[in-house]
């Protein structure tokens, strides 16, 4: 599978670091062709010695931590069927593959964008056959009688790593953080292992992850697309009090995806303007907490998967490398306890 190759230093191969003398400043008489030669010689060792290429370091794996797959041709559609416009109504683990392995991505997580119950079974069957796929993110409602019993169901298949529940579809997170059937639901997701993720971001719904997190600190939640959540005269205030209070909630992770997006109506993809945000969230959550996800190809309302990819790949470039290694792979590992299906998963 490729993968994408380590940059290499500013200086280029062949790039003198001397300061030898060039030889057209010798006189050339023989003493001076000597002279010159020598130091010409001088130049040429130093430069094998200096621009001697270091080890070859292993690309990084790349674990994408938030697709969707969709089939919008079956007989009964699908509720979610992707971004419209040009974007394939069909997203399929071979339609992410050909685009993904060419850009360094070695696995993915599947985060379910259907409310349909059955839909979940569909996902796991066609996530099956292929070795990328690493784990589903389900959609069950916790406040449902049946939730206890078709979550066991489900979670019997490896690849069920949890439920996604925000406030999509009608769902409301921040009420049912005060509801003791949804809680119960909770309990046995952290009994059973699995995380919880939430979207859409908004002030409130990180508050009621906070409210979560202190009555069940032991279950994983990981936030969804939180450098969309822009600050406004509106919601400054309050939304720096909930990021210091979850700056030291140590089973919250947030997903550094959707850093291209609309800003006052229009598509940022310049990373400087969207550095300082990511600068702020990596010093709130901390290199152990933050995730890669593409968000393909719901993503493509604002760039190619290559671009997405790519401006994360800017961010990091300049970043050690083991902080590089816990956002693109390893952290993944810890947030939603994937098994490996191919060698280069991990490292």
């Amino acid at each position: 599978m490729h993968l994408s190759k380590p940059r290499n230093g500013n200086r280029l191969m062949g790039e003198s670091t001397t300061n030898a003398p060039d030889s057209s400043d010798v006189p050339m008489t023989r003493r001076g062709f000597v002279k010159g030669t020598v130091a010409v010689g001088a130049s040429v060792m130093a430069e094998s010695v200096t621009a001697a290429p270091s080890p070859k370091e292993d690309p990084i794996p790349i674990i994408d931590c938030h697709i969707h797959l969709f089939d919008g041709s079956r007989p009964q559609g699908a509720p979610y069927v992707g971004p419209g416009g040009d974007s394939p109504t069909t997203a399929l683990p071979a339609d992410y593959r050909k685009l993904a392995v060419p850009l360094g991505i070695t696995g993915a997580i599947k985060v379910e964008a259907s409310p349909w119950v059955e839909d979940n079974l569909w996902a796991l069957q066609v996530m099956q056959p292929d070795d990328m796929m690493l784990g589903l993110v389900g959609n069950l409602r916790p406040e449902k009688p049946d939730f206890a019993e078709l979550l066991v169901r489900h979670a019997k298949n490896p690849l069920f790593r949890g439920i996604r529940y925000g406030t999509l579809w009608g769902y409301d997170l921040p009420r049912m953080v005060e509801d003791d059937v949804f809680l119960k639901g909770m309990r046995l997701m952290t009994d059973l292992d699995l995380s919880l993720d939430v979207a859409n971001p908004s002030v409130q719904l990180l508050e009621a992850v906070v409210k979560l997190n202190q009555k069940l600190p032991d279950l994983r939640i990981i936030i969804d697309h939180l450098p969309r959540l822009e600050r406004t005269l509106a919601n400054q205030t309050t939304y720096e009090d909930v990021l210091k209070d979850l700056h030291d909630r140590t089973n919250v992770y947030v997903k550094l995806s959707g850093v291209i997006h609309h800003i006052a109506g229009k598509i940022v993809k310049d990373l400087e303007v969207h550095r300082p945000n990511l600068d702020r969230l990596i010093k709130i959550f901390g290199d152990d907490r933050i995730l890669f996800g593409s968000d393909w190809p719901n993503s493509d309302r604002a760039a190619p998967l290559d671009e997405v990819v790519g401006i994360a790949k800017e961010y990091f470039a300049d970043k050690p490398r083991e902080l590089q290694e816990k956002y693109f792979w390893k952290n993944s590992l810890a947030a939603y306890k994937w098994k490996p299906r191919e060698d280069q998963q991990e490292r």
